[in-house]
């Protein structure tokens, strides 16, 4: 008569149970943080590629100074005189 008011009777055991589901609920919470993470430093190279959009590095040797120009021609160009 003990098991039906609470004393005594042996239940299920729900220690794997509630185990089981603290892992899970870790393991939610870590995908959901690198989430997180990978969405603000997306934004932070949106912000960043804003500002300096127009500031791109030139790699070629012509353009080391952009204000005179590009002196060199390709192709037919290049015995007309220009």
């Amino acid at each position: 008569m003990g098991g039906l008011f609470g004393g005594g009777g042996g239940g299920p055991d729900m220690s794997g149970q509630m185990a089981a589901q603290r892992e899970e609920n870790a393991r939610l919470k870590q995908q959901a943080d690198e989430e997180r993470r990978e969405l603000a430093e997306q934004a932070a190279g949106r912000v960043t590629a804003r500002r300096r959009g127009g500031s791109r590095m030139l790699l070629a040797d012509t353009r080391l100074t952009p204000e005179t120009g590009v002196e060199q021609t390709l192709g037919a160009n290049k015995g007309m005189g220009v």
